[in-house]
């Protein structure tokens, strides 16, 4: 593998947490500017992986690159590109969702007009209304949580953003606008972003390139039509059953 135009490149990363092996010589590469999907069941290894490429977990064996930086040892200046939203990140519900946004915006930036300005940026990109920006979050559905919640994540303009089951157990119109404002972002702003999900079905549409993941090792990788057509599937569920070994 080359560095060249990689977001991101894992060679034979192995991690365990005591007996439990929770990534197995995993490798992938990840081009910059598209949306990379891991896929997988729960327990698969995929939040594992995406610790380790937030710099907030150690692989035990193996090379990670961000940008051509290595981790470990670069996780601080890795940091400057990167922004991370776990599965169960949450808000502060006593405050507004603007209030929500100008707070990060101000982890940034302090009290300043950039702060604003960016904020404003994250008021766009949730795509919720004046009115509901100025509701207190206790008063929010979950998919305007989340919603909030990646606008915040996105909004600071990382190159690469990491986002652990952004649409676990939305709606489908919560989960169909979230794909919707993940798309747009990536295209306009070129940015790399990465997540996790075990809704297979869902991520055909929204991701260029997938790595199935199961038990910790990648399966296969590659664009979800090419996979579909090469195995033979009619969608990725069921070209991972088939690779998995479960039967159809």
């Amino acid at each position: 593998m080359s560095d060249a135009g990689k977001a991101v490149l894992v060679r034979g990363v192995v991690k365990d947490f005591g007996k439990i092996r929770a990534l197995s010589k995993v490798s992938i590469e990840i081009d910059e500017g598209i949306i990379f999907g891991l896929i997988g069941p729960n327990g698969a290894g995929k939040t594992t992986l995406l610790r380790i490429l937030a710099t907030l977990l150690k692989q035990d064996e193996g090379e990670v690159k961000v940008f051509g930086y290595g981790l470990p040892e670069n996780r601080v200046l890795v940091r400057k590109y990167i922004s991370y939203l776990p599965e169960d990140a949450g808000l502060y519900s006593r405050l507004t969702g603007w209030e929500n946004l100008y707070y990060y915006a101000m982890l940034y930036y302090g009290r300043t007009g950039k702060a604003l300005e960016v904020t404003e940026i994250g008021a766009k990109i949730s795509g919720l209304s004046e009115r509901d920006l100025n509701r207190k979050v206790s008063e929010y559905s979950k998919g305007m949580v989340r919603r909030v919640s990646i606008a915040r994540t996105l909004m600071i303009g990382s190159k690469l953003v990491i986002l652990d089951e952004p649409t676990s157990g939305l709606d489908v119109f919560s989960a169909y606008a979230i794909r919707k404002t993940l798309k747009e972002y990536s295209r306009n702003n070129s940015v790399t972003i990465v997540l996790s999900s075990h809704n297979m079905l869902e991520v055909e549409d929204l991701c260029d390139v997938v790595a199935l993941i199961n038990k910790g090792r990648v399966i296969v990788q590659g664009p979800p039509k090419d996979l579909i057509r090469a195995y033979n599937g009619r969608n990725l569920e069921e070209v991972f059953i088939s690779l998995a070994g479960e039967g159809m």
